[in-house]
């Protein structure tokens, strides 16, 4: 059993599920993934992105130049996808149970 995300770190995998994004593409991500209830401060971001690489879950793909700035991007590991997948699970059976409970 793995341990479960953090709300953060569910949104910043699941914003990287799709493909390889930038962190300023990640923030606007969550924000569109969750339905604008996620909004992620740039400190809280690129603080998780940097745990994440240390936990395997995510890694660098690639940094291009854009306007003078350095875009760096970040792609899912195959361990992240299992630790995100592994999460929706949990969150499937949590909610069918609930959705059992309410209907009782």
């Amino acid at each position: 059993m793995s341990t479960p995300l953090t709300p953060s770190t569910f949104w910043i995998l699941t914003a990287l599920a799709g493909r390889r994004r930038h962190g300023y593409d990640i923030l606007r991500e969550t924000i569109d993934a969750s339905g604008g209830r996620v909004t992620l401060r740039v400190a809280t971001l690129y603080a998780a992105l940097e745990r994440l690489e240390l936990e395997g879950l995510v890694a660098p793909d690639g940094e291009e130049i854009v306007n003078g700035r350095a875009r760096r991007y970040y792609a899912l590991t195959d361990r992240g996808t299992m630790s995100l997948t592994a999460e929706v699970e949990a969150l499937e059976t949590t909610a069918m149970v609930i959705a059992e409970m309410i209907a009782s």
